[in-house]
């Protein structure tokens, strides 16, 4: 048993899986002009391994998106905007 336990908690450290967290970013949009802007940056989004949800306001010209940080960053989700034809950069991020 105990070495199971070890060898759990190992494979924990060094995958960093322990340290994975979910969490939502919301992403400053402010070239979005059109109706059609918030569906090229949603399916953008959607894309990037770790997202799993994503809404994007043309009112308000932002993106909030839900990821797991284990498998994403917040420089790939405006990485993934950018190359969408859309700059973005964080108005606030979240745990």
């Amino acid at each position: 048993m105990k070495k199971l336990l070890f060898a759990s908690t190992l494979f924990f450290a060094l995958t960093g899986a322990a340290f994975a967290a979910v969490r939502t970013v919301t992403l400053s949009v402010p070239g979005m002009y059109c109706e059609v802007c918030p569906i090229t940056v949603r399916k953008a989004l959607e894309k990037v391994p770790g997202v799993s949800k994503v809404s994007v306001s043309f009112q308000k010209k932002e993106a909030v998106v839900t990821f797991d940080d284990a498998k994403t960053s917040i420089k790939a989700l405006e990485d993934a905007t950018f190359e969408a034809g859309y700059e973005s950069t964080v108005k606030a991020a979240g745990k």
